[in-house]
């Protein structure tokens, strides 16, 4: 319990953390970000880490000059890509097994469902779009692997995908992430950026079941 308090602090204040390990470790906080991108693009049993919070605040902290900008962004470019590209690999070699395992403590039966759902609707275009969406970000990567998209095909979403997430969230924390007003209620747009995309999805499960039901 005290671990899932611990990761719960981080996720909801990970400006303030992020800042003190920049002050206790300096470098090292490059190795710890992209540890973090990489284990949570890159492994399904991760799927809470923050992510999109995570880059805003990043970018924040580089235009205050604590970080370099262009290397938090070439460097989390490389972890968002190749923690998806392991997923993938992963999704490869475990295949359609995969739909017979049931809920559990390591693996989300109803995010991977989510997923594919979305995937079966929407293609490669759900690595690119997954990007933005907790959860399912996490998970579609592994379910491109089960369906067996194409290295090459896969290569080319998850790059761009990679590149738009990265650079928007990193840049937007850098234009703004320092303004007077967002620096104050920074605590609230980390809460809304963790919250919100969880809704939709809630919203969009909830609208899928609803029109199976009615199917």
């Amino acid at each position: 319990m005290d671990t899932v308090m611990l990761l719960v602090d981080f996720v909801l204040h990970v400006d303030r953390h992020l800042k003190e390990f920049v002050d206790a470790y300096g470098g090292w906080v490059y190795a710890l970000l992209f540890l973090i991108i990489f284990v949570e693009t890159g492994l399904v049993v991760m799927p809470f880490l923050p992510g999109d919070s995570l880059l805003f605040v990043v970018g924040a902290l580089a235009g205050a000059g604590l970080m370099s900008y262009p290397l938090v962004m070439a460097l989390l470019l490389v972890a968002a890509v190749a923690g998806n590209q392991t997923n993938y690999a992963i999704g490869r070699a475990v295949g359609p097994r995969v739909f017979s395992w049931d809920q559990s403590r390591w693996f989300n039966k109803k995010a991977f469902d989510q997923a594919h759902a979305f995937y079966e609707r929407y293609g490669g275009i759900t690595i690119v779009v997954a990007r933005f969406m907790p959860f399912v970000r996490t998970f579609a990567p592994f379910v491109a692997g089960v369906a067996q998209m194409t290295r090459s095909k896969f290569t080319f979403y998850d790059v761009t995908g990679g590149a738009l997430w990265v650079g928007s969230l990193v840049t937007a924390g850098y234009l703004f992430g320092n303004i007077p007003w967002v620096n104050a209620n920074l605590s609230k747009i980390i809460w809304a950026m963790v919250i919100l995309p969880g809704l939709l999805i809630l919203f969009g499960a909830w609208r899928a079941r609803r029109a199976q039901a009615l199917g």
